[in-house]
């Protein structure tokens, strides 16, 4: 499976962004798809996360009622919403795939995407 990210750059707090994250190689139909991000100088961490039907969804606390995961089975692809955007929101963001369950530990990721940078301006 290959995953390939987009829709970042650069814009100013308070603004919206919505990334999308194309799988090719094989459907991504039965696997659970997340989003996480990495911020200079920090780890990597769990954004959002949807489960392989969409019934399920899950935010880290920080993205919670400001970001909204979404799926498209028949187009094999994965979306970000991200509203009310804050400088620390700045971050390298990264999906990925796993055959199981969903999960926020990025150890149990099968695949990555190359990532796409978010810069929020103050």
């Amino acid at each position: 499976v290959q995953l390939q990210a987009s829709g970042g750059g650069l814009v100013q707090t308070g603004g919206s962004l919505r990334l999308s994250c194309a799988a090719s190689g094989r459907t991504v139909g039965s696997y659970s798809l997340g989003w996480f991000r990495q911020a200079p100088g920090k780890e990597r961490e769990f954004a959002a996360g949807i489960s392989w039907s969409g019934a399920r969804t899950e935010y880290a606390d920080s993205v919670k009622g400001r970001f909204t995961i979404s799926r498209d089975n028949a187009k094999n692809t994965v979306y970000l919403q991200m509203n009310s955007l804050k400088p620390e929101d700045t971050a390298v963001y990264y999906c990925a795939a796993d055959s199981f369950l969903l999960t926020r530990r990025r150890d149990r990721m099968d695949y990555w995407g190359k990532g796409t940078l978010v810069t929020v301006s103050s």
